[in-house]
């Protein structure tokens, strides 16, 4: 999960990371009076998780709140690489000396902790990379260690800072660290690291990215979560524990495994050539718990999509037995009544397929096509969708 920024200046702060004080704001009027309780000169920031805000004009040095209040009027509502800006953050003034850069990051290609320092902050890290790589200190972190003032002052001389800034920054670093570890974070990165000219270290601008797999470990990034970007259907199987994800096709899809629904997104999606170009509509993985509960649980996020026109529901009996996944299919049709309308096709295989295939014929429902092999169900699915559409 992406953090705006001023949630990753307010955990930065929290952590004892030199930060500028930072007002959030939804209205000029908000703005306005942001600014008059900050005092002095402000900057107003567009809060959009995508970078190049200042180039897309969502960034703006106000020199008073007549001029903090203009800037907002112009920044809310402003449309910045398809993020539509609906909060601001009034930050203080910083004067500004020198702009570094800092980040430390999961490194999932060499599975380690590495940190990326410079001490040309300000640009795109990425064109600095690229153009003149020498000036990019990568450093590996030792995940059992980590970063101590040590190892801190070890980076700030490999990225070449001015020895008599090395005793400044360190400690910043090292608090950054400490972030990025509390937190369960995947990334965390100022960029600029600043030195004012009255010669403090201020993390002028954070980008901080958490690890949604430990927030069994973290309650309160709950309510760091974008509640308005969060789409209503995820949010409503989350509140089930299923593993959904929503595509934008047109054909619903369960299975039980996340190989087994992969494989099953690109079936359909081959068979969907055949049929006016028709694609999966969703990832559903139920897992080895196919019961009535669960299939009726996925059914209900799937059939009110309104862009799904078919279901394929593909199962392969292991530890759960087919018979148990036709029951939960039948017994989930029963508990969705009226508002199961869309067909379902079934394709089951593996431990006691013979038994689950009888309790779908027994059950005769007329929404439900059962279909032998994966590539006919997946083909049947997308015809069936196509001719809805």
């Amino acid at each position: 999960m992406d953090l705006f920024e001023y949630q990753a200046r307010d955990l930065f702060e929290s952590y004892g990371v030199p930060v500028l004080p930072g007002i959030i704001a939804d209205t000029p009027e908000e703005v306005r009076a942001a600014a008059e309780k900050l005092g002095g000169v402000t900057v107003v920031k567009a809060q959009v998780k995508v970078g190049g805000r200042g180039k897309a004009g969502g960034v703006k040095v106000a020199k008073n709140p007549d001029e903090a209040e203009e800037a907002a009027k112009s920044i809310l509502g402003l449309d910045i690489k398809g993020h539509v800006v609906k909060r601001v953050m009034v930050a203080g003034g910083a004067r500004i000396a020198q702009e570094f850069y800092f980040s430390v990051l999961l490194d999932r290609s060499n599975r380690t902790f590495l940190s990326m320092t410079s001490v040309e902050g300000g640009m795109e890290i990425e064109q600095l990379a690229v153009e003149r790589p020498e000036a990019l200190a990568r450093i590996e972190v030792n995940p059992l260690a980590g970063i101590d003032e040590k190892t801190a002052t070890e980076i700030a001389i490999a990225a070449n800072f001015p020895a008599d800034l090395v005793p400044k920054v360190a400690p910043v670093i090292a608090k950054l660290w400490d972030v990025f570890v509390g937190e369960d974070a995947t990334l965390v990165e100022v960029n600029p690291l600043v030195l004012t000219e009255e010669g403090d270290v201020i993390a002028l601008d954070g980008k901080v990215t958490l690890d949604e797999n430990a927030d069994f470990r973290h309650p309160n990034h709950e309510a760091l979560v974008d509640q308005g970007a969060v789409d209503p259907l995820e949010a409503k199987a989350k509140l089930s524990n299923l593993n959904y994800v929503k595509l934008d096709g047109e054909v619903g899809i369960i299975g039980n495994g996340a190989g087994l629904v992969m494989s099953t997104l690109d079936v359909v999606s081959y068979a969907g050539e055949r049929h006016g170009g028709v694609k999966p509509a969703n990832f559903l993985d139920i897992g080895g718990g196919a019961s009535a509960e669960v299939m009726a649980a996925g059914l209900d996020v799937i059939l009110n999509d309104p862009q799904v026109k078919s279901v394929f529901v593909n199962v392969f009996g292991g530890i759960t037995a087919c018979d148990a996944v036709a029951n939960g299919i039948v017994g989930a049709l029963a508990t969705l009544g009226a508002a199961a309308t869309k067909p379902l096709v079934v394709r089951l295989d593996g431990n006691n397929v013979v038994e689950g295939r009888a309790i779908l014929a027994e059950a005769n429902n007329p929404l439900v096509t059962v279909v032998d092999t994966m590539d006919e169900a997946a083909d049947k699915a997308a015809e069936l969708a196509h001719a809805a559409a």
